[in-house]
């Protein structure tokens, strides 16, 4: 049987069939525009059909989900990216996508930390997506860390220019406000006075533009100062930065490690800051950990 993960994103879904005897099967879609959770939940269903194929969810042993949503208690109180699904169950979603199969839900940026655990064999690390918004997660000792209220270590979230931006969240200042690859593009579609999109803004680094370095300047700086924080807070050994943005923007690593290493005081080293060695798709690996922690494969050899 075969183990799937999906990692749900505010733009786009990706998908990860694991099955027996084959190499695993990929698969993404983009939300449709200004569709409500019902149309959403609809083209996922659909997604996941396609995936897995004749046979349908009872060939999938267990799924994980990966989820940028804020839940608690099993409901979905706020995802600023799909306001449409606030008020949701995690339950109906579960029903409506993978009925009858094994299916456990963790917050997207902690899905990501323990794949990059696993992918180093680090202990004590903070991961850091940045993408359309910052996820982010926590390992320590070897565990994946979450709040008293089973909540998610919304890095993201953390206040790093109280005189900043407003965030989505309708705070000002948030770290995903600053620095999320959104936030870039935004600055430096002002700076230039054009639209930017991702390869257009690499490009711009490339030639050394000074709409691209002034508008990465402020994403270098809000990003340092997190990883000093995360430094000072859970004294994690390292701090691993991927995503779309993170992952793909050349140098950007780079900076961070040097503008941390300036922000340090004596005696107290920021963590190693280093390219998320899981890829862009962190949170997506994880989520198909997630499936195999689940419903493990039976010992060799067990009835059943």
């Amino acid at each position: 049987m075969s183990y799937l993960g999906i990692d749900i994103g505010g733009t786009k879904t990706a998908l990860l069939l694991e099955r027996p005897g084959a190499r695993p099967a990929y698969a993404r879609f983009d939300w449709p525009a200004e569709a409500d959770a019902e149309a959403d939940l609809a083209a996922l269903a659909g997604a996941v059909s396609r995936l897995v194929g004749t046979g349908g969810p009872r060939t999938v042993r267990a799924a994980g989900i990966a989820l940028p949503a804020t839940v608690r208690d099993g409901l979905m109180v706020a995802w600023p990216s799909r306001p449409s699904w606030a008020g949701l169950r995690v339950g109906t979603l579960l029903e409506r996508v993978l009925p009858g199969v094994p299916v456990a839900h963790e917050d997207d940026g902690s899905l990501a930390a323990l794949a990059e655990a696993a992918a180093t064999g680090a202990r004590d690390l903070a991961y850091l997506g940045v993408g359309t918004g910052i996820g982010g997660g926590l390992v320590l000792g070897g565990a994946l860390h979450g709040g008293p209220r089973g909540g998610a270590a919304e890095i993201g979230h953390m206040v790093v220019d109280p005189g900043g931006p407003v965030c989505v969240c309708g705070r000002v200042g948030c770290l995903q406000a600053v620095a999320s690859g959104t936030a870039t593009l935004a600055r430096a579609a002002a700076l230039r006075g054009a639209p930017v999109a991702p390869d257009a803004f690499r490009t711009g680094l490339a030639q050394e533009c000074a709409w691209a370095r002034d508008a990465l300047r402020p994403t270098v700086a809000a990003l340092s100062v997190a990883v000093v924080n995360l430094g000072e807070l859970v004294q994690c050994a390292e701090v691993r930065i991927g995503g779309g943005f993170g992952h793909g923007v050349p140098g950007l690593v780079a900076a961070v490690r040097e503008g941390s290493r300036r922000l340090a005081r004596p005696g107290a080293p920021p963590p190693a800051v280093r390219r998320a060695a899981a890829g862009p798709r962190a949170s997506l690996r994880g989520a198909l950990l997630l499936a195999r922690e689940t419903a493990p494969e039976p010992a060799a050899g067990a009835a059943g």
